[in-house]
Parts: structure tokens; C-alpha cells; sequence
């Protein structure tokens, strides 16, 4: 997987506001930011502010929006991806680490809100993170063992975005 464009816009276009919607499939529960985009252009991680539109915390901060990549590690999740990763010995230490890294920039919460540091709630959030932060150990986990990808047309496209 080659890097993808980083992007701090202070608010997303009008066309990364479509995207989102379409590549979702609704519109997003919480005002948000493009932390990642894919190498069309297109927002492929976002940054979602701490509490959605009514005031709640909203501990998933980032979100994996790029289709192709969100499918290819949702069959990794499929295929007991999340349980192998919280049975890697190896990888104790980096998701702890993770965790540490997300709760210093996010209000104390870890990532996609585990209540537990030796739990991985889900790989697409801690993807979303790595990819938003810079990289990393659980990121590269990710990447072994699935096809991460970028895909020769825009997911945003094919959604109607």
C-alpha cells in the first residue's frame, strides 16, 4: 500500500461532504475533519469531533471511509481477524501502545472506545488511526494479512459520491 495524502482542512468541501455521505451510506453522526486522503483526492479516514450532533462522546474518532480498504479488512475481521490480533503475543505491547497514543489525543478514550486496552473493538478504527497518526505496528499487522490496496478507481465514484 503506497502512503496516502494527509489532509488537515479545517472543514471538509461540499464534494468531501458528498463523498462521506455517499461512502458511508448516510451522513456522518458527528461534525468531522479529513485526516487522510485516498491518492484520488478523496477523504479515506476521518476525524470525527469528540461528541456527535447531540452532545454525546463520540470515542470513534476515526473513521475508515474508503471503501476498498474498509471491505478488505472487514474480511479480515470475518475471518477471526480481531481475535488473532488480540491473541498475537507480539502485538500486546504495540496495542497497548495504540491505545496510549489515542487516549493522549482523544480525551482519554481508546481506540473505537474499548473500555479494555487488551481489546480490539475493531480493526477498521485502529487502521483509521494508524493511517491518521503517522503508521504503525498494528497498522502494518493489518497490512499482512490483507490487501490494503488503493483501488485503480475511487470507491466515492462507484458510490455516487
Amino acid at each position: 500500500m503506497t502512503a496516502a495524502v494527509s489532509s488537515w482542512a479545517s472543514s471538509p468541501t461540499p464534494s468531501d461532504r458528498r463523498a462521506v455521505a455517499a461512502l458511508l451510506g448516510r451522513a456522518p453522526a458527528a461534525d468531522y475533519r479529513v485526516a487522510v486522503r485516498c491518492p484520488h483526492g478523496t477523504p479515506a479516514v476521518i476525524e470525527n469531533a469528540p461528541r456527535d450532533a447531540a452532545g454525546r462522546p463520540f470515542p470513534t474518532r476515526h473513521w475508515l471511509v474508503c471503501r476498498r480498504l474498509s471491505e478488505a479488512v472487514s474480511h479480515l475481521e470475518a475471518a477471526g481477524g480481531v481475535r488473532a490480533l488480540e491473541a498475537d503475543e507480539a502485538m500486546t505491547e504495540h496495542l497497548a501502545d495504540a491505545h496510549r497514543r489515542h487516549g493522549a489525543l482523544h480525551e482519554g478514550y481508546r481506540v473505537a472506545g474499548s473500555g479494555d486496552p487488551a481489546h480490539v473493538k475493531c480493526l477498521h478504527a485502529h487502521l483509521a488511526f494508524a493511517l491518521a497518526s503517522g503508521g504503525g505496528a498494528v497498522a502494518e499487522w493489518i497490512a499482512a494479512r490483507t490487501d490494503l490496496g488503493w483501488p485503480d478507481r475511487c470507491c466515492a465514484e462507484e458510490a455516487g459520491g
